[in-house]
């Protein structure tokens, strides 16, 4: 690119000069797998996530990066035009000083119109002007293009290129006789390589034939080199700056990140149940002032655990000790009830009705203490179960059958639809057939005389049973709590089948014994559809489900029933759990839902 030539007058020189820069890509690899390239934005996203010290690195690297290229290329800027604009001036004072000394000689000349005088007087002046000037290459070249006898011829010295000097600066030279003008070029060394370097125009006015155009062409090689080595130094000293920043940062990161590392990987021991991990407490500076609260809130966590935990044990072996107790005297009291309820007919009807409610909660007094007696073991963590091959499906027929007399009391149909499941899998098939029964007979208390669907199926991971009723079913937040231990949805709902409230709280602990799942779906005027997941062998996995929570179009078909409208602020019903209190004193033995 050759730019435009720039004018100076001889006693002030002045000049334009044009800089380009080209900015240096900088790239970071990151390198985690070298045979698998797909994995190093994964594993530096991840890392970018999880680790505060690399994020932090990264991004003091970005920014220090960022500003030391910024510096280093407004100092390069910087020293280029100084440079420059130094070699530029002498340049023009050099080569101001041999045309003033030519047009001196020159001045001073008698050539009386010989032309060899003139011709003598050319070259006298070109070798002073080599001698005066620090450039090799000029050209003197006559302005007046009419022809003369006496005129000197144009001539060149130095190997200078007639070429390098554009139409734009000889225009510029004849026109103005007493301005020095200046042009960036291009100029070819002895090797034949291209260097920058500057032509400079003025005119010589030769007596007796008229003005010439001097020109002198300079090598710029030297303040080049001298430029590269000062941009080579800058990089090289911002690279270095930038490793030292981010091996700073790192140190100073690691020094601040290891304690709340330790503080992270105590808190997850301590979690885990590692009451007795503590951070270690360095100095007296801010980390271990957060080191010695940590471990006072360890200390205080750790006691109050304690302290929980020996009250659940004595709550427990209270519950199993009264559990216990109870039995002998219960039993008792059932004998002499049930004399009393064998002999109702033969009492008046006040106490005959005495002695039926007395049966009755008698009963339900010793199913209550086996369910707590139950409870304390899941408590106590002393459940052992009995494994044994059982199916499924015809587990579910013989629950079916069991419970058929009740249905046709509530009026409901129990349909079985059993595509999978008959082939024996190792369960409790005592808990679970209490589990399918608890469901069932749940299912047949609030549904509503509509039909019922029990679902069993299987796959090469796991069996499911699915209990699925139509009735008024709960809402979300009621389905949230349903196995909640002595919760009810609504205890104003008389019940039919007498229940301590645990049934379902009880069967969710069996359900998970067998490493195995209880889930419950349930919709305002749908009906509940309960879910029991279990593994095929003990401790397996379930990949997939067998029976989705929520209830298949399929199976809503078979119950052949419409939504249930539900008017008003009415209160959708719950599970099996108990109630202190009965409205109606003729419902006792109805308060109490879950066949445990």
């Amino acid at each position: 690119m050759t730019p435009s030539p720039t004018a100076s007058p001889p006693s002030a020189p002045t000049s334009t000069a044009t800089t380009s820069t080209v900015p240096q890509a900088t790239r970071t690899f990151v390198s985690f797998a070298w045979r698998h390239p797909s994995t190093w934005i994964e594993g530096t996203s991840r890392l970018w996530r999880r680790s505060l010290r690399f994020r932090t690195v990264l991004i003091t690297l970005a920014l220090t990066a960022f500003a030391i290229l910024i510096a280093c290329v407004w100092m390069a800027l910087a020293i280029q035009n100084d440079l420059f604009q130094s070699r530029r001036n002498e340049v023009l004072d050099d080569s101001l000083r041999a045309a003033v000394a030519a047009q001196t000689k020159l001045d001073s000349a008698e050539v009386q119109g010989d032309r060899v005088r003139l011709q003598n007087l050319m070259r006298g002046v070109g070798d002073d002007i080599a001698r005066q000037s620090s450039s090799d290459e000029i050209a003197v070249f006559r302005v007046d293009s009419a022809p003369s006898s006496i005129a000197p011829q144009d001539f060149t010295a130095g190997g200078f290129d007639e070429q390098i000097v554009s139409e734009g600066l000889r225009e510029r030279v004849q026109a103005q006789p007493s301005s020095q003008w200046w042009q960036s070029v291009s100029l070819e060394d002895a090797s034949g390589r291209t260097v920058p370097g500057i032509v400079v125009g003025q005119q010589l006015l030769v007596p007796e034939v008229g003005a010439y155009e001097l020109y002198l062409a300079y090598d710029l090689s030297a303040a080049s080199q001298t430029l590269g080595f000062v941009q080579s130094t800058l990089w090289i000293v911002g690279i270095t700056l930038i490793l030292l920043v981010g091996g700073i940062s790192w140190f100073v990161l690691r020094s601040v990140a290891t304690p709340i590392s330790e503080a992270a990987e105590t808190s997850e021991r301590l979690a885990a149940g590692e009451l007795q991990v503590r951070l270690p407490v360095r100095g007296e500076d801010e980390l271990a002032t957060l080191g010695r609260s940590f471990n006072a809130m360890a200390d205080s966590i750790q006691a109050q655990i304690l302290e929980l935990a020996d009250l659940s044990l004595v709550q427990q072996r209270f519950v199993s000790d009264v559990s216990h107790e109870l039995r002998t005297p219960l039993t008792t009291i059932r004998l002499a009830a049930d004399i009393l309820n064998d002999r109702r007919e033969s009492f008046d009807p006040a106490a005959s009705r005495a002695a039926e409610l007395l049966h009755a909660q008698v009963q339900r007094f010793e199913t209550m203490l086996g369910d707590l007696l139950e409870i304390s073991r899941y408590d106590a963590g002393s459940v052992q179960l009995e494994w044994e091959p059982t199916s499924l499906a015809h587990l579910a027929e013989d629950i079916i059958a069991e419970m058929e007399q009740l249905a046709e009391q509530h009026g409901s149909d129990v349909r079985l639809v059993a595509p999978g499941g008959y082939s024996p899998v190792d369960m409790d098939a005592r808990r679970v057939r209490r589990i399918v029964r608890n469901l069932l007979g749940n299912a047949i208390e609030h549904g509503e005389g509509r039909p019922i669907v029990v679902s069993v199926d299987s796959n090469s991971t796991a069996v499911a049973i699915g209990v699925r009723d139509f009735g008024l079913g709960m809402k979300p937040t009621d389905a949230e709590r349903v196995f909640d231990r002595f919760w009810r949805a609504d205890p104003s709902r008389k019940r039919s089948i007498g229940g301590t409230g645990l049934g379902l709280s009880i069967a969710l602990g069996d359900a998970r014994l067998h490493g195995g799942t209880l889930a419950v779906w349930s919709e305002v005027g749908r009906g509940s559809n309960f879910v029991l997941t279990l593994p095929r062998q003990p401790g397996g996995t379930i990949e997939a489900p067998p029976l989705r929570t929520e209830p298949d179009a399929e199976i809503d078909a078979l119950g052949l029933t419409q939504a249930i409208d539900v008017l008003g602020n009415e209160t959708t019903p719950g599970d099996d759990h108990t109630d202190a209190t009965s409205p109606d004193p003729a419902s006792d033995r109805a308060r109490f839902g879950g066949v445990s």
